[in-house]
């Protein structure tokens, strides 16, 4: 069973359990360099962000979308078909995988007695076909995504609805998430953190500090979960 306070686990999703990399390739794919894609998804972030800080809202396909046309506008030499290329990119999405560490580790925190969730600034949708495709779908009592409360996470808001979903306080949950800016917007809203690491060695000091740190999945598990 759990040891501590924490019922739930709300997992992110992008980056956290799905491994963006294969993208680098449909960058080459349309002639753009494939180390474009952390620029490219910073801004996304970026762009989602500051809708959500002025009171807007617009969903991470919409904005990704915009996002490229704006970056391979400006690729010097660049000439393609911009809303075909843009396409071919973000369909990649459907042919991502999880990091090696995510289908043991979620069944054994399932296995623990852990009730597990997901909240993305993606797609259900997405979130859906990535843990079936994984094998670990059926660990998941709920998907949410941001289309719920119209606001994009580390806003206050994001949580609330993902915990609210599942029926549980803030208190009683915990986001597992490789971004600092996440497990800072969960600390803030009322959840612990637990931070993966994923061969990052510094979190922010100016960031709200994780309750929990790990490598990976593997070694979170080590961690919350007691041995017999």
């Amino acid at each position: 069973m759990p040891t501590g306070r924490h019922q739930v686990l709300v997992f992110d999703v992008n980056e956290t359990l799905s491994d963006l990399t294969p993208l680098r390739g449909r960058f080459e794919d349309i002639g753009a360099p494939g180390h474009l894609l952390p620029t490219w998804f910073a801004g996304v972030l970026r762009d989602g962000f500051a809708l959500t800080a002025a009171g807007a809202y617009a969903d991470f396909t919409s904005i990704a979308h915009d996002g490229l046309r704006t970056l391979l506008s400006g690729l010097e030499g660049w000439t393609g078909d911009k809303e075909a290329a843009a396409q071919h990119i973000l369909d990649g999405f459907l042919h991502l995988d999880v990091h090696p560490d995510v289908p043991d580790g979620v069944r054994e925190l399932s296995d623990a007695g852990y009730r597990l969730t997901a909240m993305t600034n993606g797609s259900v949708a997405q979130t859906e076909r990535l843990l079936d495709t994984a094998g670990v779908l059926d660990r998941f009592e709920a998907l949410s995504d941001v289309r719920g409360p119209r606001c994009w996470k580390p806003a206050p808001a994001a949580y609330s609805y993902a915990v609210e979903r599942v029926g549980v306080r803030p208190e009683q949950a915990m986001l597992v998430a490789v971004h600092p800016w996440d497990i800072d917007g969960a600390r803030r809203a009322g959840l612990d953190g637990a931070w993966l690491r994923r061969g990052v060695s510094v979190y922010p000091r100016t960031m709200t500090p994780p309750s929990f740190n790990a490598q990976d999945l593997n070694g979170l598990v080590k961690t919350l979960v007691a041995d017999p």
